[in-house]
């Protein structure tokens, strides 16, 4: 029962990784394919009896040459191509020159020869603008070998050459051939999903971040160590958008490889500029750097308390829920390879950051420890304010009301209805409950305040306020980074709309006004 139970998780797993892109399933057709039909030169004797052993470089040929997608192949194939046939010219100029030195001297220049080949091409492809054809210098290095030794052995090194040059090209010209006409993977089509769903993950991930901060109260958060690890089972979207920042060196990948195509599909005109889309994603990075900074504020040590981040909710969630609609309305245009005029949505986006920079402005004195409220006799409040008071209060200010008439008035009673030297009891009775409000209203420290008093034997209320006000102010903070952050990603999609304008431009999208 235990072999049957892995080995049917184990063709689950296989389905799923299937499932999940049809074209893993198309490209080992296409393979299998191809070695078939290259293999049949061998299978029947007619074919076997002209070319001989050496069509077994047909054979290696498309095991090697075969890549994911079409542009990938005209690119390995081009390398193949031109490799081979200069390794081909080489070996045949070297074996004749090996040749009329004579029988002595024939094997020390062919050894000679080797080691140049083997030292020139290495170094060539390190350089800086030929690493592109890494490939090709390559197969200049182990057909030249192999040539040359293998006709040096059989006497007939120009027939030898031959040879495995045909065989060379049959088999590059079967997994062209293949790879074209039997379910084409377009890499111009692969690069263009794969920006679009990036502009997907990035909105989505804002979205994400943006909603579980407003609405999270601090009680249940990950440990440390998970945060550490990125496991994040509720923030499916999270990861969608961290992989946005590791696509760097695929989207340059596809670029390259889209650059050999032939015009296909929507792509129909020459010269088609893959390399912006290059440009738009790495400026799409930039933004997805921000939100990922946003989850780092989410799932920091330190959180601004919950009632201080509801104050500035709606303006906070109006931002984001426009500057994630502009980011996928970006992300839309290129799919439907569209140009939109984006005016009104970025009119809506400034709007709605102005309001939360003004909010942050006006209220600033609530993110700093030590603040007094400003003097707004003249001015009407306003909803942000009214708000805040109705769910968040300074300890300090009710201790000075306290201080100010609650105390005045207990002393009264005190002196009417009690003896003197009777112990303030209200006042202690306060004391406990500033420091209640205190741990339901701040997410940080996760100690105890009481903690402080069993260690240092007691604070006196002089001692206990200004410590809570620093770590008030210190948590505060949190939220000043969050709204930061926030409008920091709106200003950079202006040079994603650029961006994103440019590569219309040059793809030749159809314009439509909106």
């Amino acid at each position: 029962m235990g072999p049957f139970s892995s080995c049917k998780a184990w063709l689950w797993s296989v389905w799923d990784f299937a499932k999940e892109d049809s074209n893993r399933v198309k490209f080992a057709f296409k393979v299998g394919l191809a070695v078939l039909l290259v293999s049949f030169l061998i299978l029947f004797r007619a074919p076997f009896h002209i070319l001989g052993t050496n069509i077994v470089w047909s054979i290696l040929t498309v095991a090697i040459m075969f890549e994911y997608t079409v542009g990938a192949t005209f690119n390995r194939g081009f390398n193949r191509a031109l490799g081979s046939l200069l390794a081909g010219i080489l070996a045949i100029a070297v074996a004749q020159l090996a040749l009329q030195s004579g029988r002595v001297s024939e094997p020390i220049i062919i050894g000679i020869s080797i080691f140049l080949i083997g030292a020139i091409a290495s170094f060539m492809k390190l350089w800086p603008s030929l690493v592109p054809y890494e490939y090709g210098f390559r197969v200049v290095l182990f057909t030249y070998c192999l040539i040359i030794v293998s006709g040096y052995r059989m006497g007939n090194p120009i027939r030898t050459a031959m040879d495995r040059l045909y065989s060379i090209a049959i088999g590059g010209f079967v997994a062209v051939l293949v790879n074209v006409l039997v379910f084409p993977i377009w890499a111009g089509e692969q690069l263009h999903k794969e920006l679009v769903n990036s502009f997907n993950s990035v909105a989505d991930s804002l979205e994400e971040c943006v909603k579980k901060y407003l609405e999270d109260d601090g009680l249940d958060h990950p440990e440390f160590s998970k945060t550490l690890m990125d496991e994040f089972p509720d923030e499916p979207n999270y990861r969608r958008c961290k992989s946005t920042l590791n696509s760097s060196a695929k989207l340059e990948s596809l670029a390259i490889s889209a650059k050999w195509e032939p015009p296909h599909g929507r792509f129909q005109h020459f010269f088609y500029p893959w390399s912006e889309y290059v440009k738009v994603g790495a400026v799409l990075r930039y933004c997805a750097y921000e939100v990922m900074a946003l989850h780092g504020v989410l799932h920091s040590e330190i959180q601004a308390p919950y009632n201080l981040r509801l104050t500035f909710h709606s303006e906070i969630h109006e931002a984001a829920t426009h500057a994630a609609k502009l980011v996928r309305s970006l992300g839309k245009d290129i799919g439907d390879m569209k140009r939109s005029l984006k005016t009104s949505l970025l009119k809506k986006l400034h709007g709605s950051t102005e309001r939360l920079q003004r909010a942050i402005d006006m209220h600033s004195y609530l993110l700093t420890c030590n603040f007094d409220p400003p003097d707004n006799s003249s001015k009407p409040l306003t909803k942000l304010s009214h708000a805040f008071s109705t769910t968040l209060y300074d300890p300090s200010n009710l201790l000075t009301e306290f201080d100010s008439s609650g105390t005045e008035k207990n002393s009264n009673q005190t002196n009417q209805n009690a003896p003197s030297g009777t112990p303030p009891q209200q006042t202690e009775s306060f004391h406990e409950m500033m420091r209640k409000q205190s741990r339901r209203l701040h997410s940080w420290p996760s100690r105890e305040v009481d903690a402080f008093e069993e260690e240092e034997g007691g604070l006196s209320m002089e001692e206990f306020l200004p410590r809570m006000r620093a770590l008030e102010g210190t948590a505060a903070l949190s939220l000043a980074n969050f709204t930061s952050l926030l409008i920091e990603f709106v200003a950079r999609l202006d040079h994603l709309v650029e961006a994103v304008d440019e590569l219309s431009k040059m793809a030749k999208f159809k314009h439509e006004g909106v």
